[in-house]
């Protein structure tokens, strides 16, 4: 066995349980604001392309954190995806208003995925 894997584990582990849990904060985030507050206030807030976001942002958190968790070698091209996917949610619920968890949920989830997708296993 080769000592890259073991080296690379060990960096990648510095962020894997804040990135789990900051994935899985995201997940619980935004599908409750896009399932509770979203629906209740109608108008913009079911504009579909902002409540479609808000919920594949939702899956991916979800999808990242079962990629780390299975110790995926893959981990970091989804925690990328993420990141960005977690930039363009926090965009566009800063733009809905009123949305205030959702965007730190996704601030906070797209930096440590942001670090975790710079960890290449």
């Amino acid at each position: 066995m080769s000592d890259t894997p073991v080296t690379s584990h060990r960096n990648t582990h510095q962020y894997l349980r804040p990135c789990v849990e900051a994935c899985s904060d995201c997940h619980k985030t935004c599908l409750n604001t896009a399932m509770t507050h979203c629906l209740e206030a109608g108008g913009k807030h079911l504009e579909a392309e902002h409540f479609r976001l808000m919920i594949n942002c939702a899956e991916i958190c979800q999808t990242s954190a079962n990629f780390l968790l299975s110790g995926s070698t893959f981990h970091h091209h989804v925690c990328g995806v993420c990141a960005e996917i977690c930039d363009a949610c926090v965009k566009s619920c800063e733009q809905v208003g009123g949305m205030e968890d959702c965007v730190r949920a996704c601030r906070e989830c797209a930096e440590i995925c942001r670090k975790m997708a710079g960890e290449q296993s």
